[in-house]
């Protein structure tokens, strides 16, 4: 049983879903639905409710492998929170299809021996170009309720998990990115709160999207894209790329 971590799909197949194919990523072909792969926000497949969306969230369905994902800030939450919730792996999941997963905001999970904690949710900095209701929710940054409640999570574990996955970044690490990408930075709720936790909890990795890029921000976080990369993954010396499984070769 085998955990690996990717980024942003965006709900757009070719540049999104292409890299979990048998050509793009062979090694999908031999795993098993004990093995997961998690999505770090911006899946992106439960957007309309559209036969596309249902095809594509189909196709997932018969890949080999468990797909979960913690939320980012493009998704429609109005229809992930209408979806029927379950317990995996000892943590609440909203069942998009049997082995299609969205891992529920602070929940932790013992996924093959790691805990990992997921805590989705993201601000959209371009929600003055899109339309409340049909393409961007407010419920995309957590609120005081789902925060007060992954913090009782970690209470439970004392606060010691193997791996974070999120979509935000923890807020030092967010106004770095945003400063190299001539990005307006807002420090927000969220990342406070993150900020917050990576202060207080004892973690391996903690993996996040949402800013586009793949590496390694420093011994401890990494920034995920296209990769797909093992949840154990870790940084070389120096700052360098992880061995990825999906590579720039295959691209």
């Amino acid at each position: 049983m085998s955990i690996f971590v990717t980024g942003d799909v965006h709900g757009i197949a070719e540049y999104g879903a292409s890299r979990f194919s048998s050509r793009a990523w062979p090694l999908g072909r031999t795993l098993t639905r004990d093995d997961v792969i998690i999505v770090a926000g911006d899946f992106g497949f439960i957007w309309s409710g559209s036969n596309t969306d249902k095809y594509w969230l189909d196709w997932f369905e018969s890949k080999p492998w468990t797909t979960c994902f913690v939320d980012g800030n493009h998704e429609n939450h109005h229809l992930l929170t209408g979806l029927p919730k379950r317990e995996w792996n000892g943590g609440l999941v909203h069942e998009v299809r049997p082995h299609v997963l969205h891992l529920m905001r602070g929940e932790v999970f013992d996924i093959a021996g790691s805990t990992v904690l997921a805590m989705g949710g993201a601000a959209s900095h371009d929600k003055q170009w899109r339309r409340e209701g049909k393409t961007w929710w407010p419920e995309e940054m957590p609120s005081e309720s789902e925060m007060s409640h992954c913090r009782a999570s970690l209470d439970r574990v004392g606060w010691k998990v193997d791996y974070v996955v999120t979509h935000e970044a923890p807020v030092d690490l967010a106004d770095e990115l945003c400063m190299e990408r001539n990005r307006e930075f807002y420090d927000d709720s969220l990342q406070a709160f993150l900020g917050e936790l990576g202060g207080r909890l004892d973690y391996c990795t903690w993996f996040f999207g949402h800013y586009h890029d793949d590496e390694w921000r420093d011994e401890k976080h990494r920034l995920i894209y296209q990769d797909i990369v093992p949840i154990e993954a870790r940084r070389p010396d120096g700052f360098g790329e992880a061995t990825s499984i999906y590579s720039e070769q295959e691209r």
